[in-house]
């Protein structure tokens, strides 16, 4: 006899938490509040086509039953993001990213079977840190994951766990009737102590995160066919100056940037940041000074490169 149960978290920004993440000397393309998602599992693909929540962990698994013994099993699963705010004329803004589905063998006892998935990336919302020392703060992308757990016994019961998440945002559980079990995490923005795939100086965890930026910049911004061009700046060097003329747009692939407005520095940024879009689509000069803390890397697109239905919308939305 074949048994099917799944587990389901969806993670979701609230109205509060947007209230409470500190107001920086920029203009940031913020993602917007989601509402509490609803007390059975909707259609996760409709809901992420409307942009309702950040990011959904989908662990699907079954087992055979013979004989009051479990003779097989498999597990399925899926992560789902939000696009976050589009690629605008935003002074900084950041880019949704999606990393790797981690879904270890599941563990196999005496009549159950124990299946694990985790899901995350980051979720286009950007949030100011202090920065010790200093009178202003370091905006990076907040990154956001849940690890699902889903036992499964061979009488036919089964029982869903979020077993491990990133304190901030919310996460949904649902079990697997498909109702409502518990929200979890903080509406305070908090950091957390890294992520399953590591964190910001991991080589992989960068690895990761610049496949999936460049992936999604081909497939949103880029013309078909346009290649990524990739630029080292060294410590304290000037990627771009205020006031000078400039028709590029950067990627920030791994690194930092100090923010600086009539030479003051007025916040850091972190990789993931999508800059430049100003000076692009605005009168052609920049607005600020960006400056390497430390070695960094970007991604350089010129206006020639983006696509032409795609800047038509950019051009669009910062006239509304």
């Amino acid at each position: 006899m074949r048994i099917d149960a799944s587990a389901t978290a969806i993670t979701w920004l609230p109205f509060e938490a947007l209230d409470r993440i500190n107001v920086v000397p920029l203009e940031l393309a913020v993602a917007h509040y989601d509402e509490p998602p609803p007390e059975v599992v909707p259609d996760l693909d409709e809901l992420r086509r409307q942009d309702a929540f950040r990011e959904a962990n989908e662990l699907r698994a079954w087992i055979d039953v013979d004989g009051g013994e479990i003779a097989d099993y498999g597990q399925a699963g899926r992560s789902l993001i939000g696009d976050g705010p589009e690629l605008e004329a935003q002074q900084v803004s950041f880019a949704v990213v999606e990393f790797p589905v981690i879904q270890p063998e599941p563990e196999v006892g005496d009549g159950w079977v124990r299946f694990t998935q985790t899901v995350g990336g980051r979720i286009g919302l950007p949030a100011p840190r202090a920065v010790v020392g200093r009178s202003y703060f370091h905006v990076g992308a907040v990154s956001a994951w849940t690890t699902l757990e889903l036992l499964m016994h061979a009488d036919g019961t089964s029982e869903s766990r979020l077993v491990a998440a990133s304190p901030f945002p919310r996460h949904s559980l649902y079990a697997a009737d498909r109702r409502l079990v518990d929200v979890f995490g903080a509406v305070e923005f908090e950091l957390g102590d890294g992520t399953p795939w590591g964190d910001e100086g991991t080589p992989g965890f960068a690895a990761a995160v610049e496949s999936e930026l460049e992936r999604r910049l081909a497939t949103s911004i880029l013309q078909e066919g346009a290649k990524l061009v990739r630029r080292r700046i060294a410590r304290g060097e000037a990627l771009v100056e205020q006031g000078k003329p400039g028709d590029e747009l950067f990627v920030l692939l791994d690194g930092v940037f100090d923010v600086e407005i009539d030479g003051e520095v007025v916040a850091q940024v972190g990789s993931g940041a999508v800059l430049g879009e100003r000076a692009v689509l605005g009168d052609g000069r920049r607005t600020a000074t960006l400056r390497a803390v430390r070695s960094s890397r970007v991604a350089v697109i010129g206006s020639d490169k983006l696509s032409r239905p795609q800047l038509a919308e950019i051009s669009a939305s910062r006239g509304r």
